[in-house]
Order: C-alpha cells, then sequence, then structure tokens
C-alpha cells in the first residue's frame, strides 16, 4: 500500500480508502449489511494497509455507520490507525439543534467519542445557502473545539463557481468531490482538485469509476482501445490509475461490494505514483474517453434555455443521466442514480407537454417526446 499526506493535517492516509455505501447486503435489501462476508472484507482491508474509512449517514439507509460501530467496538485492534469519515446530512438540517442532534446519533451509532473527520454532506446551492443562513462554520469550529470532531471538510455535487466560494469560505481541512477520466470538467473537476490542493486542503476523490459504470459492460469499440496498451490494464486499474497519476490527489474511494474487488484494487495501489502514467496510456484513456462520448443520444449541451421548467422539472439533468445510460450500457445502474439525484418534481414523469421548454431549444431537441424516454427507462 502506497500512502499520502492528507492535505495540512499532516495524517498520512493509504491511497486507497474503503466507501462504506455499497457493502454486501442479503436479498438486495439495502439496510440488510451482510455482516460475514462486509466482517471478512474489512479485516483484509486493515490488514493490507487501508487506514481510511468513508461513511455517511443515510448510507445503508442508516445502518452503514451502526455496522463500523459495532465491529471496531468488537475488533479495537483496527480502530487505534483507522480513520473514519462521516457527514452531515445536510438535506435535514433546518437550525443549529438539528446539527447537534444528527451528529451526537452518528457519534452513539459509530460508538465513539470523536470522529476524525465529519463533512458536510452533498453541498450544492440549496443545501450551502440554507446551512450558511444556520451559521454551520461557527457550529464546526464549535465541534472541533468539543473534540467531538477532529478534522472537518465537506463532499462536494455543485458547479465549479460554488467550490471556489466554498472552500474560500473557510479553513477546510478535506473535501470530497467526484473525479474519473470522464469528468475532468464536471463540477469541481481537474481545477477545483488543483485548487483545493493550492489551499492545503486535503483532496478525497468519490466515484472513480462512475459508481461502476467505467467497468461493467465494457462495448467493444472501448475495449479494443484499452487493448492497445503495451502493459495491459483492467478497465478498473485504468480507472484508479488515472487518478492516481495526479500529485495533487490524496485518497481515492471505492465503495467495494466483495472482497475480490478489495483484493483486486488493494493489488492496485501498489503501483498508484503520481506522474506514472506513459505518454501512450494518456493517449489511449483519450481515446476512450471519445469512443464513450460518441454513444451519447441526446444532443443537448445544457445549455439551459428549456429552463426554468413550469412544472419543476431538471430537463438537462434528466438527458444527462439518459445519456450515461446509453454511453455506459448501464440504464439499471443509472436508474439509481436518476432516482437519488432528481426529487419527484424534478423527474420526466412530471412533464405536462406544456411545450414552453422546446420553443426554447436551440438544438431543436424533441423535449416532450426524449422525457417520456427518460421515464419509460428509469420509471417503469
Amino acid at each position: 500500500m502506497l500512502y499520502r499526506e492528507l492535505g495540512k493535517t499532516g495524517k498520512n492516509v493509504s491511497i486507497l480508502g474503503m466507501g462504506a455505501m455499497r457493502l454486501p447486503v442479503i436479498n438486495d435489501v439495502p439496510e440488510k449489511i451482510d455482516q460475514k462476508k462486509t466482517t471478512e472484507m474489512l479485516k483484509y482491508a486493515l490488514d493490507n494497509g487501508i487506514n481510511y474509512i468513508d461513511t455517511a449517514y443515510p448510507y445503508h439507509h442508516g445502518e452503514s455507520e451502526k455496522f463500523l460501530g459495532r465491529f471496531f467496538e468488537d475488533n479495537p485492534k483496527y480502530k487505534k490507525d483507522t480513520s473514519i469519515t462521516s457527514k452531515m446530512p445536510s438535506w435535514l438540517i433546518n437550525n443549529q439543534e438539528d446539527m447537534y442532534y444528527y451528529l451526537e446519533k452518528q457519534l452513539k451509532d459509530l460508538k465513539m467519542e470523536t470522529i476524525d473527520f465529519y463533512l458536510l454532506h452533498s453541498l450544492k446551492p440549496d443545501y450551502w445557502e440554507n446551512l450558511i443562513n444556520n451559521n454551520v462554520l461557527e457550529f464546526l469550529d464549535k465541534i472541533v473545539e468539543e473534540k467531538k470532531v477532529k478534522y472537518v471538510g465537506f463532499s462536494f455535487h455543485g458547479e465549479i463557481e460554488l467550490f471556489f466560494e466554498i472552500i474560500d469560505d473557510y479553513e477546510w481541512d478535506i473535501c470530497q468531490i467526484q473525479l474519473n477520466y470522464m469528468d475532468e470538467y464536471h463540477q469541481a473537476g481537474v481545477e477545483g482538485l488543483k485548487y483545493a490542493k493550492s489551499k492545503g486542503v486535503g483532496t478525497v476523490i468519490m466515484e472513480p469509476l462512475r459508481g461502476g459504470c467505467l467497468t461493467r459492460n465494457i462495448p467493444n469499440e472501448v475495449q479494443e482501445i484499452w487493448d492497445w496498451a503495451e502493459d495491459p490494464k483492467t478497465p478498473a486499474q485504468w480507472g484508479l490509475k488515472y487518478l492516481w497519476d495526479y500529485e495533487e490527489v490524496d485518497i481515492v474511494l471505492s465503495g467495494m461490494s466483495s472482497l475480490e474487488e478489495v483484493k483486486e484494487n488493494i493489488g492496485y495501489a501498489t503501483n498508484g505514483h503520481p506522474h506514472s502514467l506513459t505518454k501512450n496510456d494518456k493517449e489511449i484513456i483519450k481515446e476512450v474517453k471519445m469512443s464513450y462520448r460518441e454513444k451519447i443520444y441526446i444532443d443537448c449541451n445544457s445549455c439551459g434555455y428549456c429552463m426554468p421548467c413550469p412544472e419543476g422539472l431538471d430537463i438537462p439533468k434528466n438527458f444527462d443521466i439518459l445519456n450515461n445510460a446509453y454511453m455506459f450500457n448501464d440504464p439499471d445502474g443509472l436508474k439509481m442514480q436518476y432516482q437519488s439525484l432528481l426529487t419527484e418534481k424534478q423527474r420526466a414523469s412530471a412533464c405536462n407537454a406544456c411545450g414552453q421548454c422546446q420553443e426554447m431549444c436551440p438544438q431543436l431537441i424533441p423535449i416532450i417526446e426524449k422525457l417520456k424516454e427518460v421515464s419509460d427507462t428509469f420509471e417503469k
């Protein structure tokens, strides 16, 4: 296992972190974590160098934190050298009392007096505005002073301008952003990664494989490009190595679901050195990106002329998720994203076919027709 210093915290962390949101479950029921399999995975991970575990209040419908609490209570030898990260459920906060309520509940579930890293979860414009209005930065100061948490940060799902604003508003210890070779310019992206590092903020990467989209159902034309490599790699290895190649990346999280995945990813981490991709490797990744982009189904560039929708739909986001389903040949995997990222009012099925959006679309997309396809794909 290789290690990097996590921003200005001075902590040496494994370049591979374990995300506790896709643990093995029984009968596909999210809250029924398979205790035996998950315990085996965790022990192997910790015995082989992983020292950073990421969880959050909603993972596995609230059972992820509870499982980790029981695991470390039953296996105390692992706790000393392992950093645990959890997150405040930003969408459930109405006042500062709520902030304390959820933190105390999480401390109880994790069976800990102090959480190593505590993040504001999934920040985007409305969440951030609400938290600021409720003096969240004052709250963060207090819980560090009270030793309820050691370090504070945030996870992010907004646009780059908001990322800069948040980074500059507080002395953060770490930030968690989505990044992979398909999303270099999406959300915080590479620009946000480098800006955070310039400010001394530790960088934790989530969705390195786009929720598995970059490893499942690989199109033949994409596999042919991967096969050009002088040093063959699996799709998962390509995705992880792409990120570790950035010296600005401190940790890459993987939401592993089996012992086999843990073993494979730990093996990849032994060669996760910065600046280790060759010129040929970078050209191959570039070609793979282009091949995936050619599979885009709806020619929507998210210009926003169709917005706001009178019914509250997020039309560009609906089309983005459908395009991803086509690009990665993974409608089942994207269905979860559709349900989690869009509220009921924002989903395609809320369209009443008023036609206002079609009159404004510079790409002349038959929006009403395509929204029906979105609904048919993800809601039936």
